[in-house]
C-alpha cells in the first residue's frame, strides 16, 4: 500500500472531543486495509491511545463502534449516549492534545527531532505535534 489517505486534522472535533474525528477515519482505513504502514505502529497508541484513555473506551470497543457504524453521525451518537465526561474532561484532553510538545524536555526535544527527519525543521510555525501532523500531511 503505497498512497496515503490522509485522516483529519487532530483539531477537528467531534461530540466535543478533539481528535475523535481523526480516530474514527483511521480506524475505518484500518477496517478497509487502507491504514498505511506509517500509521498502523501507533495505531491504538499515541494520540489514539491518550483519547481511548480519556473517554475510558477500550480500543476494541471503538472499533466495533466504527465497525458498525455507517456515518461519523453515528459514531457521535453512541459517543454521547455511553461517553459520560464533563465538559472540564473534554476540554483537558483538548488543552493537552492541542499544545502536545510545549512542555519542554523530552518531549518538546521529541518534537525537534521529528520535525528534522520530516525535513521541517526551518518551519518555526510547528510548534505543538499537532502542528507537525498538520504540516507533515499538507494542511499548513
Amino acid at each position: 500500500m503505497n498512497e496515503i489517505i490522509y485522516p483529519r486534522s487532530p483539531r477537528e472535533a467531534m461530540s466535543g472531543w478533539v481528535y475523535l474525528p481523526r480516530f474514527v477515519d483511521k480506524i475505518r482505513l484500518h477496517l478497509a486495509g487502507k491504514l498505511h504502514a506509517d500509521y498502523q505502529a501507533n495505531f491504538t497508541k499515541g494520540f489514539d491511545g491518550s483519547w481511548l484513555a480519556a473517554a475510558g473506551v477500550t480500543a476494541e470497543q471503538m472499533i466495533e463502534v466504527v465497525k458498525n457504524s455507517v456515518t461519523d453521525g453515528q459514531v457521535a451518537d453512541w459517543v454521547a449516549k455511553n461517553v459520560k465526561k464533563s465538559e472540564a474532561e473534554k476540554v483537558a484532553f483538548r488543552d493537552f492534545v492541542l499544545n502536545r510538545g510545549t512542555e519542554g524536555g523530552d518531549i518538546t526535544d521529541r518534537l525537534q527531532m521529528r520535525k528534522k527527519d520530516a525535513g521541517l525543521a526551518n518551519r518555526n510555525d510547528i510548534q505543538t505535534f499537532v502542528d507537525f501532523i498538520d504540516a507533515d500531511e499538507k494542511r499548513i
